[in-house]
């Protein structure tokens, strides 16, 4: 009889895909059953060697020696999983093995494992691989239907060799060489270090910027207030203030009237979960990376490490009713109407498409879940809502005053439909409210207003703001854009 292995990422992934392959039996270190074999690699079976490896020399950190690059790369089995990789190999390498399947995660990371295992293991035998987006049951059992040839992400596992090499090549000489100048242990790395750069430029900006006074005078016509441009010298401003109230009155120079959309946000991606986790609920980006893989790895929402916020074509179908379905089972607002157009588009879907909650996660309640996960859960829940949702619609009016020879503005916002937004604001508590225009009353152009007060108010200009995790993330998607790093 023969058997076909299938290699997860981590033991909890293995129990999953076994569950539907119908490897039930319990064996050290992997299941079995129905003409299967299911292990795990528990992470990084296998990794780049340490300098030291290649020449004993390196052990010591020496200026002289640097820098590294290896002529052939080496790698080995991390010290504390070698009894796994002995069971993975052993599996690879049985004569009754027929085939395998690659079932790390489908991403880069997740090929690097896999693969690295394949050829530390020396297994000759050629495999296919496995690419899902979600846990679900149905989702490993259609991928089981339709593997794929490894071939079709050789490109993918040469990207990651690539990155890997990069960072050993930055972390170990780098990092040896600035120790060995300074005296110090001194980290550095590939984005570590570029990231670091942004934070203390921004923080040198700030210590360095001296706040500097301007004024500006407020005119009250009735309930309506109308800010003057800003002055260097306070005496000017006083002057003005005081000819205003001599004047007594304001003549409406112009009043223009437009009406605007704002069009819902578009799915998450990693980055931006992360940055509204950050944002509104004050998590790390590491928080939010290991509350979603949790999230994903008990079938409620789809896979994590995604730069894609849209979803396929073929997905089209299914979003009125998932949509339907997680409104009810949240128990959060659905949206009027579902424009599911907004969310498709195949051409701008990559790897994985966006992270979205599943089917599964309806039958479940997520007040069994740790608050942390509960919070992400929502999170995803919500902005799925909020991105099939119609279009926030308004009307925002500038005026322009002209009082004591000066010009006075004001503007104000009236709400025609709430739209996504309030979808959004009622099922996120503490989101990050954004500070409304009030309306301004019905003025119309040439008329004269009678002033019920005036002031000159003092202001300074304020420094740069220190980055958050949320403006840090945004930072570093757009760094070197215009050539300075988080500037883009």
């Amino acid at each position: 009889m023969g058997y076909r292995l299938a290699l997860a990422e981590k033991p909890s992934v293995a129990q999953a895909i076994a569950k539907v392959l119908g490897a039930s039996k319990r064996c050290d270190g992997y299941l079995e059953g129905n003409g299967w074999l299911v292990s795990w690699c528990v992470g990084h079976l296998v990794e780049l060697a340490e300098p030291e490896s290649y020449d004993e020399k390196y052990r010591k950190w020496r200026y002289e020696d640097l820098p590294i690059f290896p002529e052939k790369w080496k790698y080995e089995v991390s010290p504390g999983t070698r009894k796994q990789f002995a069971v993975v190999k052993e599996l690879m390498n049985r004569s009754d093995v027929t085939s395998w399947v690659l079932c790390t995660d489908s991403g880069r990371e997740g090929e690097l494992i896999g693969r690295l295992v394949y050829h530390m293991c020396g297994c000759p035998k050629p495999f296919r691989r496995l690419w899902i987006s979600s846990m679900e049951d149905t989702a490993i059992r259609d991928g089981f239907s339709n593997l794929h040839p490894s071939s079709e992400y050789d490109n993918l596992y040469q990207a990651a060799l690539c990155r890997e090499r990069a960072d050993w090549i930055v972390g170990m000489n780098v990092t040896r060489l600035f120790s060995c100048l300074y005296g110090q242990t001194l980290a550095v790395g590939r984005v570590m270090t570029p990231t670091l750069s942004m934070v203390v430029m921004r923080d040198a900006a700030i210590d360095a910027f001296k706040p500097e006074p301007f004024y500006t005078v407020r005119i009250m016509l009735g309930e309506m207030t109308a800010e003057s441009g800003r002055f260097a010298e306070k005496a000017e401003a006083e002057d003005l203030a005081k000819r205003s109230l001599q004047s007594g009155t304001a003549f409406v120079k112009k009043v223009e009237r437009k009406e605007k959309t704002e069009k819902p946000p578009a799915l998450y991606d990693l980055t931006s979960l992360q940055r509204d986790a950050n944002r509104i609920l004050g998590f790390t980006a590491q928080q939010t990376l290991d509350y979603t893989q949790s999230l994903y790895e008990k079938k409620l929402v789809t896979y994590p490490r995604t730069d894609s916020r849209y979803l396929t074509d073929d997905m089209a179908g299914m979003v009125s009713g998932l949509v339907k379905g997680v409104a009810a089972a949240y128990g959060i607002m659905n949206p009027v109407s579902v424009q599911a157009s907004q969310v498709i588009n195949s051409s701008r879907v990559s790897d994985h498409h966006a992270i979205i909650p599943t089917r599964t996660m309806q039958q479940m309640d997520p007040a069994e879940l740790p608050s942390g996960e509960q919070a992400i859960l929502r999170l995803v829940c919500t902005r799925l809502l909020v991105s099939v949702g119609e279009e926030h619609r308004y009307v925002e009016t500038v005026a322009a005053f002209d009082c004591a020879g000066s010009e006075f503005t004001a503007k104000g916002k009236v709400v025609l439909e709430q739209g996504w937004k309030g979808v959004q604001r009622r099922n996120l508590k503490g989101n990050g409210k954004e500070k409304e225009l009030q309306p301004l009353p019905d003025i119309k152009e040439g008329s004269t207003l009678p002033l019920r007060g005036a002031d000159a108010r003092e202001g300074k200009t304020t420094p740069p703001r220190r980055f958050t995790g949320d403006t840090l993330l945004q930072a570093m998607e757009g760094a070197g854009a215009d050539g300075c790093p988080g500037e883009g």
